[in-house]
């Protein structure tokens, strides 16, 4: 993947949409063909872009998109994507508005919030879906699975007395989801869906019908089939990278993200010239060095200082000295003809050189999930289909 870098950027972010589009595809492939595939966007779709990412999804066959919170979803409205948009996360009474006028499908677990937005969609005529979060066992947001029936029959009498106008909420989907899916050892990740399909049955016997039920991520979509349900929710897995580091997906998935910068100056520095600040990388002889205008300001981990690793004519090149807001220094003494302008590539491929995400992430101590979410605005973002780059 290539494309010329933005207009005054000096580093920016490639994301291929023909890879991501390869990966849903490769989703709808794995799963049971039923089951429909929600396309997880949520914090800027993981750092590559929410809107394109969002409209490559929905046209390689996502049918719904998922974000963590309302105004995430707002944004995609924004841009205009018209698919069904599940907010994952926890909306106070005060987002309903939002909500309705936005047409979102909001995650509800407290009756005040399905009481304001019963009203906000009444007010505007509108019947909008909602979804209800179990939590089985990550501890965080969602009903306790013994509080789902109560919480589903009060729902129900909410959305009774909200048909009785021309609009309120009507209750879609039931979800779940999973803590340790991406484990080899899946004993955890068993127990949670045991739990829910308690839930599950608790519901059916109480006469309440969900016609959207859903609880596999990525790793659970890949590996627990009998998770698949009416839906599935790959995030990660639709960026192409691995979900687990404890074992290879069982399909192919093509990285989508390439992170690039330029040489901004090069030069030879002698024996004992410190390199940043603290000096924490002093040369040992004399050293041709390349300046990189990259550093935390764009989301390149500071806990790379002395560890990272950069690729120039298609070499690998170590980080020297500390990552700072704005720069990184490279040694480049075994690269012969680097010159101001020519491409660094501190993730993705250069020639017959490969940085995967998951290798930054070893490197800095982190996941590939922050390596890519922690890309900063500033980080230019350029969308290639076709081998070209898409207009935005």
């Amino acid at each position: 993947m290539f494309a010329a870098a933005p207009e005054g950027a000096v580093t920016w972010a490639e994301i291929d949409l023909d890879a991501i589009q390869y990966n849903v595809r490769a989703f709808k492939r794995h799963i049971d063909p039923l089951a429909q595939v929600i396309g997880v966007v949520k914090a800027n779709a993981y750092g590559h872009g929410a809107a394109p990412v969002a409209q490559a999804a929905v046209a390689a066959g996502a049918s719904m998109l998922a974000v963590h919170r309302v105004g995430e979803g707002v944004a995609l409205r924004q841009a205009w994507v018209d698919a069904p948009v599940l907010v994952m996360g926890y909306t106070p009474p005060s987002g309903a508005a939002l909500a309705a006028e936005w047409r979102l499908t909001p995650s509800v677990t407290t009756l005040e919030f399905a009481q304001a937005l019963a009203a906000q969609a009444s007010a505007r005529g509108r019947v909008i879906p909602v979804h209800v979060k179990v939590d089985t066992g990550m501890g965080r947001y969602g009903l306790l699975p013994d509080e789902v029936v109560e919480f589903l029959r009060a729902l129900q009498g909410i959305a009774r007395q909200s048909a009785g106008g021309f609009g309120g909420i009507a209750i879609e989907g039931l979800f779940t989801h999973f803590a340790t899916a991406d484990w080899a050892d899946q004993t955890q990740a068993l127990a949670q869906w045991q739990v829910f399909n308690e839930v599950r049955t608790a519901v059916e016997q109480a006469g309440i019908r969900i016609p959207l039920v859903h609880a596999a991520n990525s790793a659970a979509a890949m590996t627990l089939p009998q998770s698949h349900l009416d839906a599935v929710r790959p995030g990660i897995g639709i960026y192409g990278l691995r979900p687990s580091n404890e074992w290879a997906p069982p399909f192919e998935i093509r990285p989508a993200l390439a992170l690039k910068s330029m040489v901004a100056r090069v030069r030879q520095l002698p024996a004992g010239a410190g390199i940043g600040y603290g000096r924490t990388h002093v040369t040992q002889q004399a050293t041709t060095v390349a300046l990189l205008p990259a550093g935390y300001g764009d989301g390149y981990h500071r806990s790379l200082s002395n560890k990272g690793v950069v690729l120039v004519r298609g070499q690998r090149a170590p980080v020297v000295g500390r990552v700072s807001m704005d720069q990184i220094v490279i040694d480049i003494s075994h690269i012969p003809g680097v010159k101001l302008g020519d491409e660094a590539v501190l993730i993705g491929r250069q020639g017959a050189g490969h940085i995967s995400a998951e290798e930054v992430a070893e490197l800095a101590g982190t996941i590939n999930y922050e390596v890519t979410t922690g890309l900063l605005p500033r980080v230019a973002r350029v969308f290639i289909q076709g081998g070209r780059p898409v207009p935005q």
